[in-house]
């Protein structure tokens, strides 16, 4: 965490480049942190950060950023599905703090990983929680609740019975609970010093820096405050008992609106997210209207630039449907505006793999890799441009006025330019010396500024990010790329599926099926998967090395499900657990073959005389999974959230 003072600030500056001694490799990117890019591995596990690190590094990326480590509800079934069987947010509701859970990793798997990407110049930040904890309190260790006081009354705020229903409220805002989660009192001495144990034990396992979750819900010096009797001081223990603290990345998410408090919490922390710039730089995109007047402020005030900036984080991704609106080509563009920038240290989501419009959840495993976007040429390319661009002023313009598309110009050294909608004809002014430059992005097209303007034998075409720069540029041979079709089928419940492998900038690659040995596959190449006897889950790993030795490493993974019937006659009950469900209740019937008994809520059930709810299948089904609620308004309830449950002829249900 950083005092926010130009000397603390400072202190980031110190940190070791990506040439530090023994450094696998030659892709050193910037020298800190704060001047170059983090990719977020959203739900990738410990294992797979490791082994994805040669290609993190060529990505131009400087530093990772995991979710969070701490120990954590574990998934229905030991379930690893990011929603269903197993849920991604559940290392965002600590049951203790200490390293390790059953979705990333073990605490000496974190420290592996650690060791790997430093041996590559790559930093690593730990996303935490210090605000809350999971609502299932039987889950809470009895260690936390002794170092929160000795029971829940202590361990969270007093404020803890109410609901946030008022943002500007700043006492509610920091003591009650948000989204239904504990809030836990981080003001008590004695919570404080078993949190930041945790905090150093991160940091001798090789943590370099830490995004603090739900930041705003953590109060400031100057904020109202419980009587208890402690000191808003939170946010002071960062800086004097994180070891080496000057020289950790830290910064705290505070999501903007009603009384943010944005410039106080950047004076504290040192950096916080910038929520608002990142919603301006979606709707820019949505709307191909690059003007700089949409895309230059960052909406933080007067406070100073001391930012994590993004296109997407996983809040708006997961919360929200503005995803859907940004294709893939609409993510990198906003991803080459906020890296080429001066100011901000942009973070970089990883969407799940083979995440669609349709499907945000892809292949819906925790553990594995993201999306490939993060390697795309365009990304790396614009990565390596900051890093060479460090110290040089910014100047941002429409070429020939044209809003749909724009040119970040670092002083007369390299220029990024991102065009949306249509065709941009050349022959516009440009802030380059006179000269040849080689787009680096695809390594081929030439352009020329003369006098100032800049040509070449075509136009830029739409959905295109060219980057222009001399001075800096190393040339780099690409990185080998494996992976699967993109019509690849993840989940299935016949006996078993086949795969097309594919491969790029290598001769040949190697394929593992469950650890067996490895063997040899060519671009191309189909291979077959079988359900296990029992059904569950198939790792698929893939390897290959570029020309120069450097070593990719993909991880698919496969579901087969066992598929079983019902038949028309069947009935299934469910009891309410408590006066939170209204006393209509639906069931709603569905299956992997889009088949449903009904639109959503689905059916009523029927009341009998003893207060259960019972429903009889009017049909045949194939593999039905169900769900329970009471209607379709904002306050309606449903069991379970996520995943329906498989049906259990006679069965009575009820809300865990």
């Amino acid at each position: 965490m950083l005092a926010g003072t130009a000397s603390a600030l400072s202190g980031c500056g110190e940190e070791k480049t990506n040439n530090d001694s023994g450094n696998k490799s030659d892709n050193a990117t910037a020298a800190n942190v704060a001047e170059g890019t983090i990719l977020q591995v959203f739900s990738w596990d410990f294992n797979t950060i490791k082994e994805c690190m040669p290609d993190i590094a060529a990505a131009g990326f400087s530093a990772v950023q995991t979710s969070p480590i701490n120990e954590c509800l574990e998934g229905e079934g030991g379930g690893m599905e990011l929603y269903g069987d197993g849920k991604w947010y559940y290392h965002y509701q600590p049951t203790d703090f200490k390293i390790g859970n059953y979705q990333l990793g073990t605490r000496d798997e974190f420290k592996a990983m650690c060791d790997e990407a430093h041996s590559y110049g790559v930093k690593v930040i730990v996303d935490v929680i210090a605000n809350h904890t999971t609502p299932q309190l039987d889950k809470v260790s009895q260690e936390l609740i002794d170092a929160g006081g000795g029971s829940f009354d202590t361990l969270f705020h007093k404020n803890n019975e109410k609901d946030i229903t008022d943002y500007d409220n700043r006492l509610m805002c920091t003591t009650a609970k948000m989204g239904g989660l504990p809030d836990i009192n981080t003001e008590r001495p004695s919570f404080q010093e078993y949190f930041f144990k945790f905090i150093n034990d991160s940091i001798d396992c090789g943590a370099d820096g830490f995004r603090y979750d739900t930041a705003k819900h953590i109060g400031l010096p100057d904020d109202p405050k419980e009587d208890d009797g402690f000191k808003n001081d939170f946010w002071e223990k960062v800086k004097t008992d994180t070891k080496d603290h000057d020289s950790k990345f830290i910064y705290g998410e505070v999501l903007q609106g009603g009384n943010d408090k944005i410039e106080e919490y950047i004076e504290e922390i040192g950096r916080t997210t910038s929520s608002v710039y990142g919603s301006k730089i979606r709707s820019a995109l949505v709307n191909n209207v690059l003007d700089t007047s949409a895309v230059k402020e960052y909406w933080l005030g007067d406070a100073p630039l001391n930012m994590v900036t993004w296109v997407e984080s996983h809040d708006n991704y997961i919360n929200d449907s503005t995803w859907r609106e940004l294709d893939n080509d609409q993510v990198i563009m906003g991803w080459s505006i906020i890296a080429a920038r001066k100011d901000g240290t942009p973070l970089f989501f990883s969407r799940p793999y083979d995440a669609t419009e349709e499907n945000n959840w892809g292949m819906n495993r925790i553990g594995v890799q993201g999306d490939d976007m993060y390697k795309d040429a365009r990304v790396t390319a614009v990565n390596y441009f900051r890093a060479a661009m460090v110290g040089e002023d910014e100047e941002l313009v429409n070429p020939e006025f044209d809003s749909t598309a724009l040119i970040i110009e670092r002083g007369k050294k390299g220029a990024v330019i991102v065009n949306s909608e249509k065709e941009l004809k050349l022959g516009f002014e440009i802030n380059l010396p006179d000269g040849e430059y080689t787009d680096r992005v695809d390594n081929s097209t030439v352009y020329t500024v003369k006098d100032g303007k800049l040509s070449s034998d075509k136009p830029i075409a739409e959905n295109t990010v060219v980057v222009l720069y001399n001075d800096g540029y190393t040339e780099r041979t690409p990185m080998a790329n494996v992976g699967v079709a993109k019509d690849t089928v993840f989940k299935t419940d016949k006996d078993s599926l086949s795969a097309t492998l594919t491969l790029e900038n290598a001769d040949k690659g190697t394929y593992s099926i469950d650890g067996a040995d490895a063997k040899e596959y060519k671009d191309g190449d189909k291979i077959t998967v079988n359900k296990p006897e029992n059904g569950g889950v198939v790792k698929l790993e893939l390897r290959a090395e570029n020309s120069e030795g450097k070593k990719t490493y993909e991880r698919i993974e496969f579901t087969f499900e066992n598929a079983y019937k019902i038949s028309k006659g069947t009935k299934v009950y469910f009891e309410k657990p408590n006066d939170e469900w209204a006393d209509d209740i639906n069931i709603y019937i569905y299956n992997t073959k889009d088949d449903e008994n009904d639109d959503w809520p689905g059916q009523p059930m029927t009341k009998g005389s003893d207060g259960k709810y019972s429903y009889t299948f009017d049909e045949d089904w194939e593999t039905p999974l169900i769900i329970f609620n009471d209607g379709d308004s904002a306050d309606s309830v449903q069991y379970p959230e996520g995943k329906g449950l498989i049906v259990e002829p006679d069965k009575t249900y009820t809300a865990e």
